[in-house]
């Protein structure tokens, strides 16, 4: 696999240390960790949908975090401390501490997050504000003329 050195560019730019980090991120794709298995789904238009597999880990197990673009799952099971001993003749089931991040867009929100059947589902929603939509603007020669004669009335009084 090719490996770009990409520190000679940091010299030469302001602010894209982030932008050069996510590729530094995407260049390592096999040290990524596995666990635990997740699916992300489009659930409509600007909603999505994080489900992660959680089995055996209980609501106080587990934590979640948004902060700025980024998203992070933190899962660690707690000691049983009820005095019983029991001996585990096969554990298929994993219940190693585990923490997974995922790089969220600009202005992705998260709305919501339940735990069932062992999944974790977290919403979330694309909340693009009103002045970053695409809007129309209306072609007249009329209007222009307008807003000129009232920008000209205000300087006369």
């Amino acid at each position: 696999m090719r490996h770009f050195d990409l520190s000679p560019l940091y010299r030469s730019t302001v602010g894209f240390d982030r932008l050069f980090s996510l590729l530094d991120q995407a260049g390592s794709a096999e040290a990524a960790p596995s666990y635990p298995p997740y699916n992300i789904e489009r659930t409509s238009e600007n909603a999505y949908r994080i489900s992660i597999a959680v089995a055996g880990f209980g609501e106080g197990d587990l934590a979640i975090e948004s902060k700025e673009n980024a998203l992070t799952v933190r899962g660690e099971k707690q000691a049983n401390d009820n005095g019983e001993t029991r001996e585990i003749l096969h554990q298929g089931i994993a219940a190693r501490a585990f923490e997974r991040r995922f790089q969220l867009a600009d202005y992705v929100q998260v709305t919501g997050a339940s735990l069932e059947n062992g999944l974790l589902h977290i919403d979330l929603v694309r909340e693009i504000p009103e002045a970053k939509k695409p809007r129309q603007i209306a072609i007249g020669g009329g209007k222009a003329k307008v807003l000129e004669a009232k920008v000209e009335t205000a300087k006369a009084a």
